[in-house]
């Protein structure tokens, strides 16, 4: 498409929380441009997010039977769109927030803009094993979301990655679902608070494989998940632990690398908002979404962030104007 070059909403990030601050900015005839690349730069970056990466939404309100993720960001951006919203492919190349309007140099061209939502969300880390793409995907089997996926174990062996509170509050929540559950981790030491690792200890359906890594997925040429190759980084035996499915529990990581020493951020790079707002310590910009949430992750409270940011960008605009 052919850039404006001054617009006065531009939302970075197609997922839940970008086309939800679409819908909302084009309904209040501010003209959004969304600009769909995420900024994470891997090939897990589609427009779309996350949810492109995902078969089965079965938790998003409104969809009893659920609903495919493409499928469901399908309907986000059409229904963005019938109220004029502009789009325009590639990612954020750089971003000077020292004035306004700001001024973003996106892969089709520089822009201006007067308010900014920043919702670029966050990569979950995967391990980057062969075939686990596809077991994310196509065939099912690892995931880096227990509330999301723990449903779909019911009565199955599961294993969990990881050594942090994440880790230990998925297993946790995965008992409920799951007939044993199996924490993998490569020391032999915790990271998680005692306080989370005393109560995962203390659940009799939760077992451990310390100092080990996984190092293989089972199942591909089956193209059904069917466990995990697991070395023991002590002796270096490696054996096939049998599983239903896997849960990664290493972190995630936002994307938010163009905008360090200009946006507020934690030690792990999410942004800062103020005072139960989406704004940031730069006046009209707004974050949404991932990209400002360490705790719930979910597409649904993504999207309740992009209204936030919306309407915080609107009456920015409107006392600013």
């Amino acid at each position: 498409m052919s850039l404006k070059g001054r617009y006065r909403v531009v939302i970075l990030g197609s997922g839940p929380a970008g086309l939800t601050a679409a819908i909302y900015a084009s309904r209040a005839n501010l003209e959004p441009l969304v600009v769909e690349g995420g900024g994470g730069g891997d090939q897990t970056d589609l427009p779309g997010g996350q949810l492109m990466l995902t078969t089965d939404v079965d938790n998003y309100p409104g969809f009893p039977e659920g609903i495919m993720g493409p499928a469901l960001m399908d309907g986000f951006r059409r229904q963005a769109e019938r109220f004029g919203t502009a789009f325009t492919e590639g990612t954020l190349r750089a971003a000077d927030l020292a004035d306004r309007p700001f001024r973003l140099e996106l892969a089709e061209g520089t822009v201006t803009a007067d308010a900014l939502v920043v919702a670029t969300g966050a990569r979950a880390k995967w391990l980057g094993l062969e075939h686990e793409l596809d077991f994310r995907t196509t065939v099912g089997g690892v995931s880096a979301c227990a509330t999301c996926d723990g449903f779909f174990y019911k009565g199955k062996d599961v294993l969990v990655v990881g050594g942090g509170d994440t880790a230990m509050e998925e297993a946790t929540f995965l008992t409920k679902f799951a007939s044993r559950v199996t924490i993998v981790h490569r020391r032999q030491e915790l990271r998680a608070s005692k306080i989370m690792e005393d109560r995962a200890r203390a659940n009799p359906k939760i077992d451990w494989l310390l100092d080990s890594a996984v190092t293989g997925y089972l199942g591909h040429g089956e193209r059904k998940f069917m466990g995990a190759r697991v070395r023991n980084l002590q002796t270096g035996e490696t054996r096939d632990v049998p599983a239903g499915g896997l849960f990664m529990a290493i972190g995630h990581e936002p994307n938010t690398a163009q905008f360090k020493g200009q946006l507020d951020m934690d030690a792990a790079g999410y942004l800062l908002t103020q005072g139960g707002t989406t704004a940031t310590n730069v006046a009209g910009v707004f974050a949404a979404g991932d990209v400002s949430d360490t705790r719930y992750r979910q597409a649904i409270t993504a999207a309740g962030s992009g209204c936030m940011a919306a309407i915080d960008a609107e009456r920015f605009l409107s006392h600013h104007e």
